[in-house]
């Protein structure tokens, strides 16, 4: 069955995507950082950025919520220490942080660009890349994209985007920077999605693909438990097992969740694939997709990553993942059907 995967004859790194109908490139392989200060230190979070950036990864998502603000001071000192500034991309957030200890969501014009005013002294630069609404906030939304408008004419962010909002917010919000001229338009927008989170498929996807957007997948391993470290209970050393995250990933260590994690580890057992390989793989090369966003917290988790550029499923086995993960993905038969007109 290995003999079934296409690839190349050589480590060729990440390859850059661009980002919808935009002009920013990425590679194909995001970085996350939201264990950065609490399960990843400084010393883990150099080493892997390093390793990134040695095989052609640029983009890293981080947000102020992040350990408090110090996965954004990690890169930050990353950026004067390791690598240059210009070799990343360099994607955060704003309206959505602890204050007080809860967690709270504030999308005003004013909350936003605090936000991003700290989030650039934290990341010692003058600008972000991309710079996302982390959340859908009660703020009018014509507020909330207000600040994205200043954020990119004063130069604080070349691009926007937004996490997180569901697909009738997403059209709204796209069209509403699309009604006027100098408006910013949004080129992205950043969802859950994985073999355990197949909703985007319903409205987001196709919302994104309406206005040209790109898809940042996030959790593309189901937070961790499409490895198949849980199907025994929960390690040790697991975010599972971890107080500030056991939340996180406790959703997905129920029974229907169990039999996806056996199907994906039948088909990579077949594929000579890791389990995790065969879940980022089915994500990456999902419709729309650009990138997702890797939560690695060490060199070792992430290195299994970092060759498979030229690895794609066999279709039979994507269309048995479909199949026992709620059904044929619709975009993706239409991409079939298209690709057989035109041959």
């Amino acid at each position: 069955m290995a003999g079934a995967l296409a690839r190349g004859a050589e480590d060729v790194g990440v390859r850059t995507h661009r980002v919808g109908a935009s002009g920013l490139e990425v590679s194909g392989l995001g970085l996350g950082t939201m264990t950065w200060g609490g399960d990843t230190d400084l010393h883990g979070a150099e080493r892997l950025v390093a390793r990134f950036v040695e095989a052609g990864g640029t983009l890293i998502d981080t947000a102020p919520a992040y350990g408090g603000g110090a996965a954004e001071k990690m890169i930050g000192r990353i950026t004067r220490t390791h690598v240059r500034r210009d070799e990343l991309v360099i994607a955060t957030k704003a309206g959505f942080g602890l204050r007080n200890g809860r967690r709270t969501v504030d999308t005003s014009r004013k909350a936003m660009l605090d936000d991003l005013t700290g989030s650039l002294r934290r990341l010692h630069t003058d600008h972000v890349d991309l710079w996302q609404v982390h959340a859908w906030g009660r703020a009018p939304y014509e507020e909330t994209l207000a600040a994205l408008d200043t954020a990119v004419s004063s130069g604080m962010a070349r691009y926007v985007g937004v996490c997180n909002y569901i697909g009738w917010q997403i059209g709204t919000a796209a069209a509403w920077q699309r009604a006027v001229p100098g408006r910013s338009g949004l080129v992205s927008g950043q969802v859950e999605y994985s073999l355990l989170a197949r909703r985007a498929e319903v409205e987001v996807v196709p919302a994104l693909a309406a206005h040209s957007m790109g898809l940042f997948a996030w959790s593309p391993i189901g937070r961790g438990v499409l490895t198949g470290k849980y199907r025994r209970g929960v390690p040790r050393d697991s975010r599972g097992a971890r107080e500030h995250f056991s939340w996180f990933v406790e959703p997905y260590l129920e029974s229907r969740s169990r039999a996806v994690v056996d199907a994906v580890t039948r088909a990579a057992d077949g594929l000579g694939l890791a389990p995790a390989q065969v879940a980022m793989l089915w994500v990456r090369d999902a419709p729309g997709v650009t990138a997702p966003l890797l939560g690695a917290r060490t060199v070792q988790q992430l290195e299994p990553y970092l060759d498979l550029d030229d690895t794609t499923l066999p279709e039979p086995i994507v269309s048995a993942l479909d199949d026992v993960t709620g059904g044929p993905n619709q975009a993706r038969s239409d991409r079939r059907t298209t690709a057989g007109t035109t041959d």
